[in-house]
């Protein structure tokens, strides 16, 4: 029995990251075969866990410190899913102010555009002996296990390599995600927040190659990090984390770029 697609509204999300979920209800999006469903979903990256009688992402019991963040970015030759396909992908594992780990890799493609060419620097001929995306996708999907997913504006990097894993025959992401965007709107005063602009701004990575997938991850990191530093006390796990990217308030931004009249426009 395979388990069913995850199709958790809102409500049950919020639940699941806060007062829990009852077994009934649980039942009613997983069927009788709860054991076995939520394995596959862990297989997935996704893992539930039950406390006196209630079932929650195991995240709302981690300590941002003691939590394994994957932060990822990839490079594609194209926004379009059904045409176009991962190029690049790189991530860093980080927990507790470390750098743990670090997963690299060029995808191997037939073509790529001209302005990807010059977004980018890859050519497609810079990826012919590289892996293809199957077995790339599958040593990531071993790499990232039940991390927490992290990108610059994550729905992107997030649904594209879910889908590319759909794509390849494996089962879609469910890791629990959070956008470093998100984060740095409410942790971070700036006058924009493009990774370019951040890192031009606090000097994030000293050697940047922007769009290129490990420079990308390396000054994504360090913007976590950064947004880290920033964090009230009350603000402790995982879920913790996730709700304050999405809901806190915004800081005002300046109403001038500090930069409008320099070199570094």
């Amino acid at each position: 029995m395979l388990a069913k697609n995850l199709a958790l509204d809102a409500k049950s999300i919020h639940r699941l990251s806060s007062k829990g979920l009852s077994l009934p209800t649980l039942k009613e999006l997983l069927g009788n075969e709860i054991d076995l469903n939520l394995e596959l979903w862990r297989a997935q990256g996704l893992n539930l866990i039950k406390y006196r009688g209630y079932y929650y992402f195991d995240t709302k019991f981690i300590d941002i410190k003691d939590a394994t963040f994957c932060i990822v970015d990839i490079e594609a030759n194209g926004s379009n899913i059904q045409k176009h396909q991962i190029i690049e992908i790189a991530a860093i594992k980080y927990k507790n102010g470390k750098i743990i780990d670090k997963f690299e890799s060029l995808v191997k493609c037939s073509e790529i555009n001209e302005h990807i060419v010059e977004l980018t620097g890859i050519h497609v001929e810079d990826t012919q002996n590289a892996p293809s995306l199957k077995e790339v996708l599958y040593k990531f999907k071993e790499f990232i296990g039940n991390d927490i997913f992290v990108a610059h504006d994550v729905k992107f990097d997030y649904n594209f390599i879910s889908d590319s894993l759909v794509k390849i025959g494996l089962e879609p992401l469910l890791n629990r995600s959070l956008c470093s965007l998100d984060l740095a709107q409410r942790s971070i005063v700036s006058y924009k927040y493009g990774l370019s602009y951040l890192n031009d701004t606090f000097t994030l990575n000293p050697n940047p190659s922007h769009h290129r997938a490990m420079s990308d991850v390396i000054t994504t990191t360090a913007l976590f990090e950064k947004s880290l530093e920033t964090l009230d006390k009350d603000i402790k796990t995982v879920e913790d984390l996730i709700k304050f990217s999405k809901h806190a308030k915004m800081l005002k931004r300046p109403r001038i770029d500090p930069f409008l009249n320099t070199e570094n426009k």
